[in-house]
C-alpha cells in the first residue's frame, strides 16, 4: 500500500516560506501557505508565482495558498514557521486553537524577541507546550533555493522524529538537510551571524578589500560562540552550517538582506533609508540592539556588535567602526575550545552534530 501524503502547513508568505512550500510539494507533500495578504494568495493559486519576494521563481503548482489559518493548519504534520521575529508570537498565538500536540512545529526565523530576548523556537514551546519542535538553519539564500542551486541546511531539535521528518519532506537533488541535536546554538547562529552581514556589507561599501573581509568573519565567529557559550550552546555548532557557513554567505553575498542594508549605510544613507529601500525585514537591525544589551549584562565581551550598535543607531560614521577592527583588544585567535572536561567527553563518545547527520 502507498504510503499516505504527508501534509505540511507554511504560515508565512515570504521568499524563504514560499521557496519550502514549493520544496516539499516537488517531494510530494500536500502543501497550504497562509498568508495575511488577499492578493498575493490569489496570485500564487493563480499564477504559481509570488511576485512580491520571488518574482521569477516557477512554484510547484500543487501549493495552495490561503488566508484562512485554520484551513491550512487542519491535518498538517509539519508546520513551518516563517514568520519575521517582531510579528511571531502573535501568529502562533492565533494559530494556537488549531494546533495539536501531535504536530511538528518547525522555525525558520533567524531572529530574537525584543521584550524577552527569547528565540523563536523558545516562543513556540511557551505559546504550546508541545515536545515536537525544532529549527531550520544555515546558508539558505532562499533566491538561490528558487533557482536550485545546491544548498544546505541544517534542522535542529532535541527530538529526533522532528529532524527525521524534517529531512524527509524538504531533502532533494539541490536541498540537502543535516541534522543537529543543538537547536540552541543551531538558533543562536542563524540569528547573531545577521549582525557580521551587516558590518560586512558597510565594510565593502568602503571599499576595503578580502583581507579585511576576511578579518571581520574570523573575528565575528569568535564573538558569536562567546556570546553563545555564555547562554548554554555548544560551541562546536559554530564550525557547521549554522555558523560559520551562514556566516559567508551573509557576509560575501549582495543577495543578504543584512548585507544590502549594511552597504546602503556603507555609502552614506540613513537606517531608515536603507531599510525602506529594502522593502524587506532586515532581521539584523533589531537583533543588533538586543545582542548588545544582553552583552553587557551578562559581561561578554563583543566589541564588532558594540561598533556596529553606534553606527546603526547613534549616528557614528561607518568608518569609526571599521578603525574598531584595529583598535580592540587583542585576544586569543581561537576562542571557543572546549573544557579539557569537555574534550575527554567528547573523546569517549560518538559526536552527535550537523557535520555528521546525514539525511535519512
Amino acid at each position: 500500500m502507498a504510503e499516505q501524503q504527508i501534509k505540511v502547513a507554511v504560515l508565512g508568505g515570504g521568499s524563504f516560506g514560499t521557496a519550502l512550500s514549493s520544496i516539499a510539494a516537488d517531494n510530494g507533500a500536500q502543501v497550504r501557505q497562509w498568508m495575511r495578504d488577499a492578493a498575493l494568495v490569489e496570485q500564487i493559486n493563480r499564477e504559481h508565482r509570488n511576485g512580491r519576494y520571488l518574482p521569477d521563481y516557477a512554484m510547484n503548482e500543487a501549493v495552495h495558498a490561503s488566508t484562512d489559518m485554520q484551513a491550512v493548519l487542519e491535518g498538517a504534520e509539519l508546520v513551518l514557521i516563517a514568520i519575521p521575529s517582531k510579528a511571531f508570537r502573535q501568529v502562533v498565538q492565533s494559530a494556537r486553537q488549531w494546533l495539536r500536540p501531535e504536530q511538528i512545529l518547525v522555525s525558520t526565523t533567524k531572529g530574537i524577541e525584543s521584550d524577552s530576548f527569547m528565540l523563536m523556537s523558545q516562543v513556540l514551546e511557551q505559546e504550546t507546550g508541545f515536545a515536537h519542535i525544532g529549527v531550520i538553519a544555515g546558508p539558505n539564500l532562499a533566491s538561490e533555493i528558487a533557482d536550485k542551486q545546491l544548498t544546505a541546511t541544517v534542522v535542529a531539535s532535541a527530538d529526533a522524529q522532528t529532524r527525521t521528518r524534517v529531512q524527509q519532506v524538504l531533502s532533494c537533488g539541490y536541498f540537502r538537510v543535516y541534522a543537529s541535536s543543538d537547536r540552541h546554538g543551531v538558533e543562536l547562529g542563524g540569528a547573531l551571524k545577521n549582525i557580521y552581514a551587516i558590518a560586512a556589507g558597510m565594510a565593502a561599501a568602503l571599499g576595503m578589500g578580502e583581507n579585511t573581509r576576511s578579518m571581520l568573519m574570523t573575528r565575528a565567529l569568535a564573538e558569536m560562540s562567546r556570546f553563545a557559550v555564555a547562554q548554554g550552546a555548544n560551541p562546536m555548532t559554530f564550525l557547521g552550517l549554522a555558523g560559520v557557513g551562514d556566516l559567508i554567505v551573509t557576509c560575501s553575498s549582495s543577495l543578504s538582506r543584512n548585507y544590502r542594508v549594511g552597504y546602503a549605510m556603507g555609502e552614506g544613507r540613513t537606517l531608515e533609508q536603507a531599510v525602506e529601500a529594502l522593502g524587506q525585514v532586515a532581521e539584523g537591525v533589531n537583533t543588533v540592539k538586543l545582542v548588545c544589551a544582553k552583552a553587557a549584562e551578562i559581561g561578554v565581551y563583543m566589541p564588532l556588535a558594540e561598533g556596529l550598535e553606534r553606527v546603526l543607531f547613534q549616528g557614528v560614521p561607518a568608518k569609526q567602526m571599521a578603525s574598531g577592527l584595529m583598535t580592540g583588544e587583542q585576544s586569543s585567535d581561537v576562542e571557543f575550545v572546549l573544557p579539557r572536561a569537555e574534550v575527554q567527553k567528547a573523546h569517549r563518545t560518538t559526536p552527535d552534530s550537523q557535520t555528521t547527520g546525514d539525511p535519512q
